[in-house]
């Protein structure tokens, strides 16, 4: 095990499922938040297991990972060297391990701590973003649908999808709406890897068993755009809680986040039930970076990149 600090929500902040303007922030457009409301941090020294030894499923867990080496040349800190070719081998990879009909990646972000602080800019993109210190899941019963009616509009909005696809939807409206009408199964995983030359030390990922999650947990945070609100969830803390790592993770390995799945308990009960049920998949993974208590204060500082992929299933 693993000693860590992970950023909850505190315990005294009201659970929910929907939208209700109670934890929010405001985003500009570079990405970065400029205020908020409601965020009442916790901080708890957690014990982390190594999912190396342990072992986890994206299907089971919500993550896991695979040896998927990339190419050594591409310069992900390129917006355009990335949307050539990464997405697509992204996209390859969950396929691969998920068995879904259809994945293709949407979105991407580059986390770097040095990089944040320094205001570096991805070339022909927005501005590097730090490591997520909150355990959080990137959708809820609400903005996971909302994110494929999104991707089945020509560019929804979406800087990234006109560069990729211009007008062209990403996804056949028929597939939606077979999808949202729970005919068929859908997901959005992250494929997150380390970029830097070192393997990860600082800022390391901590993944939460998907089973270990009940609904009280959740927390919708709501994140304002200038032009729509997006929703996360937030985690409050739970002794039931889960936590794995992947010690010193690096550029051959590639690491996939379930960020929702249509067919999980909590998604199909309507937040009714959690995901602990025996051979049922399970929504999503709370994830965050956390520190190490006793990690060498001269370790190199992470660098990573994660691509969002929609998946459907037959």
């Amino acid at each position: 095990m693993i000693a860590g600090n992970v950023n909850y929500l505190a315990s005294t902040v009201t659970p929910s499922l929907r939208r209700n303007g109670q934890v929010l922030t405001r985003r500009n457009a570079d990405g970065s938040d400029s205020g908020g409301a409601g965020i009442e941090i916790e901080t708890c020294e957690i014990s982390i297991a190594n999912a190396r030894i342990d072992g986890a499923t994206c299907e089971s867990n919500g993550f896991e990972l695979v040896q998927k080496p990339s190419d050594t040349t591409r310069d992900f800190y390129d917006h355009t060297a990335v949307l050539d070719g990464y997405y697509d081998e992204c996209a390859e990879i969950v396929q691969e391990i998920t068995g879904a009909s259809f994945v293709a990646a949407f979105d991407h972000n580059i986390r770097s701590a040095l990089g944040k602080e320094k205001q570096r800019r991805i070339k022909s993109g927005q501005e590097v973003q730090g490591p997520a210190h909150m355990a959080h899941g990137d959708y809820t019963l609400a903005s996971a649908p909302q994110r494929l009616l999104d991707l089945t509009k020509p560019s929804s909005g979406n800087d990234t999808l006109r560069d990729l696809l211009g007008d062209t939807p990403l996804l056949p409206e028929d597939a939606t709406e077979s999808a949202l009408a729970g005919e068929t199964r859908y997901a959005i995983i992250n494929l997150w890897r380390s970029i830097g030359e070192a393997p990860v030390a600082t800022d390391a990922l901590a993944l939460c068993d998907g089973r270990s999650v009940v609904p009280e947990d959740l927390v919708v945070f709501e994140i304002h755009y200038a032009d729509r609100v997006g929703e996360n969830y937030f985690a409050r803390p739970s002794i039931n809680h889960r936590w794995l790592t992947y010690p010193s993770m690096n550029r051959d390995e590639a690491l996939l986040i379930k960020q929702w799945d249509s067919a999980g308990t909590l998604a199909q009960s309507s937040g009714e039930r959690g995901d602990g049920v025996a051979d049922a998949p399970c929504t999503f993974s709370f994830h965050t970076a956390f520190t190490a208590p006793d990690l060498d204060s001269k370790a190199p500082r992470r660098e990573s990149i994660e691509v969002r992929c929609v998946v459907l299933y037959e």
